[in-house]
């Protein structure tokens, strides 16, 4: 109670001190034939002495303004003067104009001023970032993301042209997997934040706190070499237009989890906050894996061992409760100075926690026929703190970014297993995983001289960590006898296996990056610019593992007349008792290989020059190299093992062609090289046992680097600022393609990496985004959108030939989807208070590991997804309530074997790798802004 009075309170006493407060003008002046900033503009507002000048980013701000309706001129030498008139200032707040000058005619000395009103003009702006991007490329920003339900950033990728996601967080491009793809934060590369493969996870980043998203499906040469689906680029807020404190809340709910049966394992009360307390980690004096091989670790000592790990095996049932969802983030920008310098902060906090079940996760395949019960708790805490400093021509930024990820999965696993030794099964897994990652940007902008050339720096940091503190696994077995009263027996015996197996592994990773970049317009062609520039990233990774468990000393069992049969019938509450441990009827043990611990380190070079011309009215060529020079060592501590090592030089030429066909229309062409290098986990020959996919996961160290041609090109048309209609071809030929591969010849199932000696892609992209206004001129249509961007793609790789005989000969790409359909229409009422929004999306099957010799290719086969959002805003438009669903259609993942388009039966089982439902999502939201 008193807490909502509270709220109330502070809600008007804001409310009546934005009414008494002057407005403000914001907003970029853009060059209106190359979309470039303008630095040193000036923008003044008719008939007062009050004005500004643009700064290195060519932002203006226009403060201490009464409300009202205004007319601002802005100027800018070598340009024609324009005047934007009907431009509305409201109380507190900022209105937001970019402005687009066109270069004079004529250097006539009398002025000529161009007008236009604030719709005209904020049209203008809109179209002239749309249609003058140097590649071809796709985005959105953040006002579309607020529209979607979308809650971090692997959501929001699923909305652009030809992407989409896999695993939930692992973006794909133009079909092309995870791997074939790169990103960056705020100008500085993103890490791999996977322990298993070549991929950042997306989901790490909240949606909230991005400006804007572009994905570079072209490349140009000041853009890193290693991709050839796209380069995703995701910005950050710094200087916000004006202070704000937005407070937002929410909660969901998921059909098939909230308020069910949750079972877990063992939880402290700061899994919570997305840390583990320590109690599951080995503690500091445990035994070394050479005293546990050496038979140094008996006795008391190995009783004190067992003793000190985390030995609750309990399973803890409660309710799953409602997704939580908590944010705030905290805007200011104070002008200094007489110049009005201003100085930006932008921070923000986030708070996630969920409770998932999958209910009956299917696998029926070669010898298993299993059904899972997956209980899932997830915890997300992120802080985002951006600081910049804007100062005549310069700018300084700093962004910091911290996100921590706490995964704990309960897996209850029942079924058959027909291998060398008939079985059925009640197998459990605790595992929980925790990810961190903390990256630091410094950055600087400055104009120099009176050409307004440019330097621009960046340097980065980043901490990439992934701990599996305890994974612990316990199977009971039942053997089939043909007696139904035979009883489960759990798998341990004198030896250590993968089945009791505790896993213990620690990545920890850090990265340097720095770049600087030169822009100097030159006297080519009609208008032209050249830009060089530097970089450099080092990577430096350490990794270990330890497989520890309990095995019986039958020894010690005889002489306490102990009944082994009787006690490996016990529950697994109790399979670990106090009083067992103390009797020292268990001993110690490691499944120890010399490769599970490996160091790593690379550095890559880097250095380019491109020149980007404008050759008439209509013509526009990006051109240049770039040249990257790169160094990997890695190395494992068995000396057995050859130490990995590649130094390879790559020179990257590119080359974008524009050709304006109409004022609204371009055709673009492009050719481009790039590479795409093995991860130090595909290198890494660390085998780790994947319970999930029944099978070890192994990197191969012989694996070279992928060498991939682009051509690409697209017709874009704009009808109207914020539409769109495209259309684009683009092919891509790798030369040794890595991919992922069943290892299959041997009784156990290995998932390994591989290079294809060639492959290649091409497909066609559409992409149409229409008002609907052309049906009816009312209001209704006016107000309504309607967008569909789809992709079609076909791609051809020929197996390795190594003596091995394969299933498949040819086959298409790891991860590449025939088609992918994204469509959805958006509409607004009450003078944009209300607003709707309707999401859909389909994909083609794709192949999710490449098959083997007795296993064919395992594929992700096609599901729909249908995602809404209702938006109403209240108190003033200062708070909005936000109803979500998403996949509300609750289609099944189906991953299933196939050969030659149809199912791969195995003997006695079936088809399906894996097979579950995820439940459809509802949320409630309430965001207000102070």
């Amino acid at each position: 109670m008193y807490a909502t009075i509270l709220f109330v309170l502070a809600t008007f006493s804001a409310t009546t001190l934005l009414a008494q407060n002057p407005g403000k003008i914001v907003g970029k002046v853009i060059d209106q034939k190359t979309s470039e900033t303008l630095i040193g503009a000036t923008v003044s507002i008719e008939g007062t002495t009050k004005g500004a000048a643009t700064d290195v980013d060519g932002r203006y701000s226009l403060s201490g303004i009464a409300p009202g309706r205004y007319t601002i001129l802005v100027r800018y030498i070598g340009y024609q003067a324009k005047s934007i008139s009907d431009i509305e200032v409201k109380a507190g707040s900022a209105t937001p104009l970019d402005v687009t000058l066109a270069p004079s005619a004529t250097t006539a000395l009398s002025e000529v001023v161009i007008k236009a009103t604030y719709r005209q003009e904020s049209v203008n702006a809109l179209y002239a970032i749309q249609k003058n991007s140097v590649s071809i490329s796709d985005g959105i920003s953040s006002e579309l993301i607020r529209k979607s339900p979308d809650r971090n950033t692997s959501d929001v990728l699923k909305r652009v042209s030809g992407t989409t996601i896999q695993d939930n967080k692992f973006v794909v491009v133009r079909g092309l997997s995870d791997r074939y793809n790169s990103a960056s934060l705020d100008g500085a590369p993103l890490p791999s934040t996977e322990p298993n493969r070549k991929a950042f996870s997306f989901d790490i980043v909240p949606s909230s706190l991005i400006d804007n998203i572009i994905i570079s499906k072209t490349a140009s040469p000041d853009l890193p070499g290693d991709f050839a689906g796209g380069n995703v680029q995701i910005l950050t807020k710094d200087i916000p237009d004006n202070n704000f404190l937005t407070v937002g809340i929410g909660y969901s709910y998921n059909t098939q989890s909230t308020f069910k049966d949750f079972r877990s394992g063992f939880r402290s009360a700061s899994d919570y906050f997305a840390f583990d307390d320590g109690s599951r980690k080995l503690v500091s004096n445990f035994p070394t894996t050479n005293e546990v091989l050496n038979g140094q670790v008996t006795g008391s000592r190995a009783i004190q061992s067992i003793q000190s790990l985390n030995n609750d095996f309990s399973i803890y049932k409660s309710k799953a409760l409602p997704g939580q969802n908590y944010q705030v983030t905290l805007g200011n920008v104070a002008e200094i100075g007489k110049n009005k310098n201003r100085f930006g902060t932008t921070v923000s906090l986030t708070y996630r926690n969920t409770q998932t079940i999958v209910p009956d996760l299917q696998q029926q395949f070669d010898s298993y026929d299993y059904h899972s019960e997956q209980n899932k708790f997830s915890t997300n805490i992120g802080a985002l703190a951006n600081f910049a400093y804007s100062f005549g021509k310069n700018k300084i930024t700093f962004k910091n970014l911290y996100n921590r990820i706490l995964d704990d999965q309960f897996t209850y696993r029942t079924g058959s297993n027909t291998g060398s030794v008939s079985s059925d099964n009640h197998f459990y897994a605790f595992d929980m995983l925790e990810k961190g990652l903390f990256k630091s940007t410094l950055e600087g902008e400055h104009a120099l001289g009176k050409k307004t050339s440019k330097i621009k720096w960046n340097l980065g940091f980043s901490n990439i960590v992934n701990d599996q503190p305890d994974q612990k696994k316990v199977n009971y077995k039942q053997n089939n006898t043909g007696n139904p009263n035979e009883p489960y027996v759990a798998a341990i015996s004198s030896t250590l296996g993968k089945e009791n197996a505790r896993l213990f592994s620690h990545l920890n990773e850090n990265i340097y990056s720095g770049k600087i970049d030169y822009n100097l317009p030159v006297s080519l062609f009609t208008q032209s610019t050249l830009k060089i520039g530097v970089s450099s990233q080092y990577r430096d990774r350490t990794f270990d593992a330890r497989f520890l468990g309990v095995v019986f000393n039958e020894e010690t069992a005889g002489k306490l007349n102990y009944d082994v049969a009787q006690l490996l019938q016990r529950p697994i509450q109790t399979l670990f008792g106090p009083n067992l441990i103390k009797s020292g009827v268990f001993d110690l043990d490691e499944l120890a290989n010399l490769t599970d611990r490996y160091t790593a380190n690379s550095l890559t070079n880097a250095g380019y020059a491109m020149l980007d011309s404008k050759m008439g009215k209509k013509v526009r060529v990006v051109y240049g190299l770039r040249v990257e020079k790169f160094d990997l060592d890695l190395v494992t501590q068995d000396p057995n093992q050859p130490k990995v090592k590649l130094n390879n030089t790559d020179f990257l030429p590119s080359v974008n062609f524009t050709y304006a066909l109409t004022p609204k229309a371009n055709f673009r062409a492009s050719y481009f090289r790039s590479v795409a290098r093995p991860e130090f986990r595909e290198l890494a020959p660390f085998a780790y046992y994947d319970y999930e996919m029944l099978a070890s996961v192994q990197g191969n160290a012989f694996l070279k680097r992928t060498v991939i041609d682009n051509a690409d090109l697209r017709y874009e048309f704009y009808p109207a600022a914020g539409q769109i209609f495209s259309i684009s071809g683009f092919y891509k030929k790798f030369q040794n393609a890595i991919e992922p591969l069943i290892e299959d010849e041997n009784s156990s199932t290995t998932i390994s990496y591989f290079n294809s000696k060639s492959a290649y892609v091409y497909g066609v992209e559409l992409e149409a985004r229409k008002a609907l206004d052309f049906i009816d001129d009312g209001a209704f249509f006016k107000n309504s959108t309607a967008y569909v961007n789809a992709s079609f793609t076909k791609s051809k790789v020929t197996n390795p030939i190594d003596g091995v005989p394969r299933l498949e000969k040819t086959r298409a790409l790891v991860g590449q989807s025939p088609y992918v359909i994204n469509a959805g229409l958006t509409h607004t009422e009450l003078d944009n208070k209300l607003s709707f929004n309707i999401l859909f999306n389909r994909l083609g099957k794709r192949i999710f590991y490449a098959g083997g010799t007795r296993f064919s290719s395992v594929y992700e086969m096609p599901r729909n997804v249908l995602d809404f959002q209702v938006g109403y805003k209240v108190l003033k438009s200062k708070g909005e309530i936000k109803l979500g669903g998403s996949d509300l259609l609750n289609a099944k993942y189906n991953f299933q074997y196939q050969l030659d388009g149809k199912p791969y039966t195995f003997s006695g089982t079936g088809s399906t790798f894996k097979r579950y439902t995820p439940g459809s999502n509802y949320s409630l939201s309430f965001n207000y802004t102070f």
